[in-house]
């Protein structure tokens, strides 16, 4: 079972996915509509370049926080496993118990 760190790690993750998708499909919209004459479609298209721009710098930030978040984690169980060994061991027997014991109800 995740953790809820782990639940929120993936959540954070597919989100900066779907941003990147909303993102690349905004400036194909704003690429297929380049030759498109108009006062109001050429403010339109202004502003959404404008806030892709801003949505292009803070997706760019997230991802860095969350890869920065993700190596602090990483190496604050690196610090434990070197801390407390016999214990990393144990937990990882148990966890690989209850997963056998999982896997052989099916």
């Amino acid at each position: 079972m995740p953790t809820a760190a782990e639940q929120n790690h993936a959540s954070r993750e597919k989100l900066l996915a779907d941003l990147k998708a909303i993102v690349a499909d905004s400036e194909e919209l704003l690429k297929l509509t380049a030759g498109q004459a108009g006062d109001k479609l050429g403010e339109v298209r202004g502003r959404l370049g404008d806030r892709l721009s801003l949505a292009k710098d803070q997706l760019a930030d997230a991802e860095h926080a969350l890869r920065e978040k993700t190596r602090q984690m990483a190496h604050a169980t690196d610090d434990y496993v070197h801390a407390n060994p016999w214990q990393s061991v144990g937990i990882a027997a148990g966890v690989a118990f209850l997963i056998g014991m999982l896997a052989g109800r099916r």
